[in-house]
C-alpha cells in the first residue's frame, strides 16, 4: 500500500513540474514573438520577365532590353535583329 502511495505522489509531482514547465515555455515564446502584431515579413519583389526569344523566365534586372522587347543572352537579342 504504501508504494502504491509512493507511486501516486511521485506521478503528482512531476505532473505539476511539467505543467509549470510547459507555461513557462510558452510564456517564453509569448515574449519573443516579433513587434509587427505576428504579421509574416514582407521580402522584397522583383518583376520576372521572359525572353521574347526562348521564353525563358528571368528577373528584369538581369534582362537585356531593346525598347520594348526583352532578352535573356545577347546572342538572343542579335537573333531577334536579325
Amino acid at each position: 500500500m504504501k508504494y502504491l502511495l509512493i507511486f501516486g505522489l511521485t506521478i503528482a509531482v512531476i505532473w505539476l513540474w511539467q505543467g509549470k514547465r510547459r507555461s513557462a515555455l510558452s510564456e517564453k515564446t509569448r515574449q519573443q514573438k516579433p513587434n509587427n502584431q505576428g504579421r509574416p515579413r514582407q521580402l522584397p519583389t522583383t518583376e520576372i520577365v521572359a525572353c521574347d526569344v526562348c521564353s525563358v523566365h528571368l528577373p528584369r534586372a538581369e534582362a537585356l532590353t531593346n525598347g520594348s522587347a526583352v532578352y535573356c543572352s545577347e546572342a538572343h537579342r542579335r537573333q531577334a535583329k536579325a
